[in-house]
């Protein structure tokens, strides 16, 4: 690794470390109860299950990259709530298929309205151009971490 290369690693890493702190900073300094109706890994679910339909927790668990004991409880505290329901699997008789109930999609609506008019408060004096760069580089951003934690 050249010069060059160890000083940019070391650049995004303190940025990534930075955007974490102050994302989460931000989350709980806003005003808005709406940001707080969902603690982030029911928000991560639920927008999961509403644009990749009902999921069994196996499934669930694969695409969050998380262990299905962690993923388990996570549903199970979304069902006591009732933001989520189990059926049962038709394809395994044994499991559970997981899907949001009308109450957890308003819920997950919610947030995500209250972040979206957030990121467009703070990003309103970004040309629209860089507004379309930055949401690439996160998406290939976060699909490398993806690839990299499935190695």
């Amino acid at each position: 690794m050249s010069d060059d290369d160890e000083i940019t690693f070391g650049r995004i890493e303190t940025e990534v470390a930075l955007l974490m702190r102050f994302g989460e900073a931000t989350r709980r300094a806003t005003g808005s109860a709406e940001h707080r109706v969902l603690d982030r890994a029911a928000y991560v679910i639920l927008r999961h299950l509403d644009e990749a339909g009902p999921q069994n927790v196996s499934a669930l668990a694969a695409r969050l990259n998380l262990d299905g004991s962690t993923v388990t409880r996570q549903v199970s505290a979304l069902q006591r709530d009732g933001l989520i329901t189990r059926t049962p699997d038709p394809s395994d008789g044994r499991g559970t298929v997981i899907s949001p109930t009308a109450a957890g999609l308003q819920r997950m609506a919610a947030v995500q309205a209250a972040r979206t008019r957030l990121y467009g408060d703070m990003l309103g004096d970004w040309s629209i151009e860089d507004r379309a760069t930055l949401a690439t580089l996160l998406g290939r951003l976060n699909q490398a971490l993806v690839s990299r934690n499935r190695r």
